[in-house]
């Protein structure tokens, strides 16, 4: 019995960890005004006929706060690329001199910050809410474990450790709401 709780323990701290990675690849993508090629990352190319991840294609930085730039591997890939960024919808125009593309990122208005943070706010609400549910999952599990045997002071000891790690993926989760939330509204 012991040995199903350790693993009903570390089953939730995984999907914990799983959660803040999860909240990570979401920020990324919420931009907050200044270039950063990880929001490059999911755009996938068809690479000679192999759907492949854009940075797997191309030379992809940032030289400077408001610029991203794509040297693909292939030159003939630009249109490609291109089109593969339109189609993504990040919400700017690439724009490509026949061997390197450039995106210049737009400043954001203080309106639309607002709603990069409260888009932020409810990213980081739905990784609680996943967190508590794995949460909820491990305490029915070690209950259901104590009817079947477990003894209610080991029992309580697992719950008591669920509840640490809730707490203190919960609390990641709010540093890191915190940390996006200014920098989205640092000009």
């Amino acid at each position: 019995m012991e040995d199903e709780a350790k693993f009903v323990l570390e089953t939730a701290k995984e999907g914990m960890i799983d959660t803040i990675k999860h909240l990570e690849k979401e920020y990324v993508q919420i931009r907050a005004g200044k270039a950063d090629v990880r929001i490059l990352d999911d755009i996938m190319i068809d690479y000679y006929g192999i759907l492949t991840p854009l940075p797997q294609a191309s030379n992809v930085s940032a030289p400077d706060a408001k610029t991203i730039m794509i040297q693909p591997w292939d030159k003939s890939l630009i249109v490609v690329i291109e089109k593969a960024i339109m189609v993504a919808n990040l919400g700017f125009t690439p724009a490509n001199n026949g061997e390197i593309i450039r995106i210049s990122i737009p400043p954001l208005t203080e309106e639309r910050r607002r709603e990069l943070v409260k888009r932020a706010k409810e990213v980081a609400e739905n990784a609680k809410v996943s967190i508590r549910g794995q949460r909820r999952s491990a305490n029915d599990e070690l209950k259901k474990m104590q009817k079947d045997g477990l003894a209610e002071d080991s029992a309580k000891d697992y719950q008591d450790k669920v509840q640490d790690l809730h707490d203190k993926y919960i609390k990641e989760v709010d540093d890191m709401a915190k940390f996006k939330e200014d920098d989205i509204m640092t000009i």
